[in-house]
């Protein structure tokens, strides 16, 4: 399939954004054959230098987290605290379908880049907006990462911790990724609903209110007075049939099963012990709740004596749903992972696979990943095609407004 064919070709996207959730978003509609024009700063997007300003991030001779989080984007350098520069801007707004932007609301009102100085431009735009923490209420003006917003104050950290132990903290932008996708579906709402009416809208979502709905099950409980206490150790779990069990060969399984009644024979035949089925302490459910410490230690003895290739096959032969406890160094050899399209090569120079969105069409295929761009490699091209003339370029970059 030619990009031309895919769905989203002639979308043009202006991403004002920086770091992970908004630009992720940007990165979807490009995959799917949106022109994104990524808007910088001088300095540029810091997403360019996380992997070695954060501690948290693996090194690597590639810088991997720009090129995922911008590949097959256009770059121009603007300054937009020079007029000169915002002006530019409006040119550009003009000719769009849509913009991201995730500034803070002071920030946004400063640079006018708030929703009516945007609609005033272009009343056709769809001005997508991605904040820390909601666009109303005391907070609505805090700055939010993925880890203070989407699983801090969600409550996600508390609810996986250990009972006595301290909350863990999440590997980078896990938020940010899940909240990408909301704030994909809002902007492809606010298209649809554009093509009903001819108008432009406002569409948006939060770091804080999609850390919330990942966390349904517990903060809706809590909504009606539910709770759970810390979720006890491995060794005395609330159930040895939703729980975790090291392999031989020092992999960990994930036992989750719903409906015991109707599994727990296939686990009895699979760890090779039937006699547990006459065993009167694990007889019913409410048995095996009520000594699950017992019974974890069973499994727990059984599960170490086997390497997990052995039990990959036993439970799949016995139809017992559970998982394998994936290390990221398991994913390049991950074999499903490729057949379902979730890697996939790239066209990026030294980084020959890539994670593709995880959106699949019946009717079309993702672009493939080219290189993500240079700090204003394409700012004369895409002035150009607004309309400025070669006067008007070097004039924005004589006066400091481009880069």
């Amino acid at each position: 399939m030619t990009e031309t064919a895919l769905p989203l070709a002639g979308l043009r996207v202006l991403d004002i954004s920086s770091f992970i959730a908004a630009p992720a978003a940007a990165v979807v509609l490009g995959d799917w054959g949106a022109d994104v024009i990524k808007v910088e700063g001088p300095d540029g997007d810091p997403n360019r230098r996380i992997m070695h300003d954060s501690s948290n991030y693996p090194k690597g001779e590639v810088n991997y987290p720009w090129q995922m989080d911008s590949r097959n984007k256009r770059s121009i350098a603007l300054d937009l605290k020079k007029p000169e520069a915002r002006a530019a801007l409006d040119r550009l707004i003009e000719k769009a379908d849509v913009l991201i932007c995730n500034f803070p609301p002071p920030v946004r009102d400063k640079l006018r880049l708030g929703y009516d100085a945007v609609k005033a431009v272009n009343p056709r735009i769809i001005y997508a907006s991605l904040t820390g923490y909601g666009e109303t209420g005391p907070d609505r003006d805090r700055p939010g990462f993925d880890v203070t917003a989407y699983f801090a104050r969600s409550g996600l950290l508390d609810a996986q911790r250990y009972e006595g132990g301290p909350p863990g903290v999440p590997v980078p932008a896990q938020g940010d990724r899940a909240t990408a996708m909301t704030l994909v579906s809002a902007i492809l709402m606010g298209l649809m609903q554009r093509m009903k009416t001819g108008e432009g809208s406002w569409v948006g979502t939060s770091l804080l209110g999609n850390g919330l709905w990942s966390c349904g099950v517990v903060a809706q409980a809590a909504l009606v007075g539910a709770f759970l206490p810390h979720r006890p150790p491995p060794d005395r779990p609330r159930s040895a049939l939703g729980n975790i069990y090291r392999t031989a060969d020092d992999r960990w399984l994930q036992l989750t099963i719903v409906r015991e009644d109707k599994m727990w024979p296939g686990i009895c035949e699979a760890i090779e012990q039937p006699g547990l089925l006459a065993d009167p302490r694990f007889a019913t459910v409410e048995d095996r709740r009520r000594r699950s410490a017992e019974l974890a230690a069973l499994l727990r003895e059984a599960f170490a004596k086997k390497d997990y290739e052995h039990w990959r096959v036993e439970m799949g032969r016995h139809g017992i749903t559970f998982g394998v406890i994936s290390r990221p160094q398991d994913v390049p050899d991950d074999q499903q992972a490729v057949a379902c399209g979730a890697v996939v090569e790239t066209a990026i120079p030294g980084m020959p696979r890539t994670l593709s969105n995880p959106i699949r069409l019946g009717f079309a295929d993702q672009r493939a990943a080219g290189a993500a761009p240079d700090l204003g490699q394409h700012s004369d091209e895409i002035l150009a095609e607004a309309g400025l003339g070669a006067d008007e370029i070097a004039a924005l970059r004589a006066a400091g407004a481009l880069s």
